[in-house]
């Protein structure tokens, strides 16, 4: 569950003389969302490998571009604490996934009444609910969901309105 600084040099040995890589060293993260308590991250791993291949190879500081593998669920301090060792990828599928379809269930448990049957709703038995069962009404919330999410992330990797190659 936890890597080792020592096995990060092992990449970072095998992987160096290939090019430019990331290296997703695991600290503690794991994809998906668990309860709190169930996961401990220890972002410090990072700082502990990345200082131990300076010493070891006498290269620059932070010669490691880490990813954050399942990084749905962590805090902005975990977050933050990570990229300060280096962490410039992180994956948030399932954070995205709740953000998308969060709004649109809200929507969906708001608007019941009127996604019953084509016709009839609680203003009438004879109304139309064309507008609550079409995607194209609500589409849009989960659009707005994943975007505020995206953006929430590019915020917390101190990416956003940067474009880096």
């Amino acid at each position: 569950m936890y890597s080792k600084p020592a096995d990060v040099l092992a990449v970072y040995d095998a992987l160096t003389p290939r090019g430019y890589f990331n290296l997703a060293a695991a600290f503690g993260n794991t994809h998906g969302v668990y309860a709190p308590g169930n996961v401990k991250l220890r972002p410090a791993i990072l700082g502990d490998s990345q200082r131990f291949v300076e010493q070891q190879r006498h290269t620059r500081p932070k010669p490691v571009s880490f990813v954050f593998h399942g990084g749905s669920g962590s805090t902005h301090a975990e977050i933050a604490e990570a990229v300060s060792y280096g962490v410039v990828k992180m994956n948030i599928d399932t954070d995205t996934q709740w953000a998308f379809t969060h709004p649109i269930k809200t929507f969906m448990d708001e608007k019941s009444g009127y996604l019953l049957s084509e016709v009839g709703n609680p203003e009438g038995v004879d109304r139309p609910n064309k507008k609550y069962f079409d995607p194209r009404g609500w589409l849009h919330l989960g659009e707005q969901g994943i975007t505020a999410r995206l953006l929430a992330a590019y915020d917390d990797l101190g990416s956003r309105d940067r474009f880096v190659f």
